[in-house]
């Protein structure tokens, strides 16, 4: 079990390595949105000819990254600009949080109506008005507390997706205030299916629910993997699917399973990518995408991936096995074969009084993570 200490040093770590990797920003502001409650910053990238119609991408960021380190080291709007759709990224204000967090912790962001949530889905809005987007073609992904946005979106604003995908993320509704953040980061106190499934329920009442992915990495200890499995077991819930896998497929680097409906149509999705740590596992060999801090180089692109599921990229080759990382770090791993080339965790604004809160808070502010 990873201590507390440990836990504070990595963040404190991350917030160091978190800096622009020097990459181009290529994305430009959305004003306008209203109500936005959560005081959130609004990024677009828009192709040159984008045709009415076209689909739109919501990627959050994860702590320590802006929109614009986090599309540079995705790829997203390079994938845009081939295939034709818009990508929307909201970004987290430092007022909001000191490490750039998405406060998916926080009871009122994490509600419908009154934080951040209810600020994205105006964004949201806002870009298929501007752009002619089909509102049918809305789509969103994010990492590490953007993955735990992305799972609060998809389970309080459903209708506003057609399917989501969660990178080393957190369920939806497990955690709020900082401590037990960390204590779920670290797999501690995780609810039961059924608890976890019912808390979508509840706030998203009865309503089509999304398609969801789940992607992480087996040597992630920022947030372990034990989150993967209860996020897998929350959505699998959501949409009544049994344990059983219909459909699994396994690399060297990679095992891929799959829960359909009874029609066929799948719904949940794992992505379960071997020995990477806390990171998006991306392929640079690809032209999607660039290494960096958080983003691995295993040689398997998510970003091309999920937008392939998601309808939105021309038929490629199954990706081939991607090499295992050398060490479950965040440090890229080493490349296998390519895919054919295409033309903290949490924030820290709880103040709740309490001897075992204070000593915490005090801990995140000697690591320079909280003011």
């Amino acid at each position: 079990m990873v201590s507390l200490s440990t836990t504070i040093d990595r963040l404190s770590r991350m917030q160091q390595q978190g800096a622009r990797p020097g990459g181009p920003d290529r994305l430009h502001d959305l004003t306008g949105f209203a109500p936005d409650p959560g005081n959130l910053r609004a990024r677009t990238y828009v192709p040159s000819g984008l045709k009415p119609g076209a689909a739109l991408v919501v990627a959050l960021h994860g702590c320590t990254q802006d929109a614009a380190v986090y599309d540079h080291g995705t790829g997203w709007s390079t994938l845009a600009d081939a295939q034709g759709f818009a990508v929307l990224f909201p970004e987290q204000r430092r007022a909001n949080n000191a490490n750039m967090c998405f406060n998916w912790f926080e009871t009122a962001d994490i509600a419908r109506i009154g934080g951040e949530a209810e600020s994205i889905a105006a964004m949201i809005d806002a870009a298929v008005a501007a752009h002619g987007i089909d509102p049918a073609k809305v789509f969103i992904t994010g990492l590490s507390a953007g993955g735990a946005m992305t799972a609060v979106l998809l389970a309080t604003w459903p209708e506003r997706f057609a399917a989501g995908a969660i990178i080393g993320g957190l369920p939806y509704g497990t955690a709020i205030g900082v401590r037990a953040a960390l204590e779920r980061m670290r797999g501690q106190g995780l609810p039961s299916a059924d608890g976890a499934a019912a808390a979508v329920r509840a706030v998203a009442g009865p309503t089509r629910m999304p398609r969801v992915a789940v992607w992480h990495g087996t040597a992630d200890t920022t947030v372990v993997v034990a989150n993967m499995d209860a996020l897998i077991d929350q959505w699998r819930g959501v949409h009544g699917l049994s344990a059983a896998t219909p459909h699994h497929s396994a690399q060297p680097g990679w095992q891929h399973r799959v829960w359909s409906d009874a029609a066929g149509t799948p719904l949940v999705e794992e992505w379960r990518v071997l020995a990477m740590g806390h990171g998006v596992p991306i392929d640079s060999a690809s032209g999607i995408g660039a290494a960096g801090p958080f983003m691995l180089d295993v040689g398997l692109s998510s970003t091309i991936e999920i937008a392939r599921s998601w309808g939105l990229v021309a038929a490629v080759e199954q990706p081939a096995a991607a090499e295992p990382a050398a060490t479950p770090t965040s440090t890229p791993a080493p490349r296998g074969a390519k895919l054919e080339r295409l033309t903290p965790e949490p924030g820290v604004t709880d103040h709740a009084a309490g001897t075992v809160q204070a000593t915490i808070e005090k801990a995140l502010r000697a690591a320079g993570l909280m003011r």
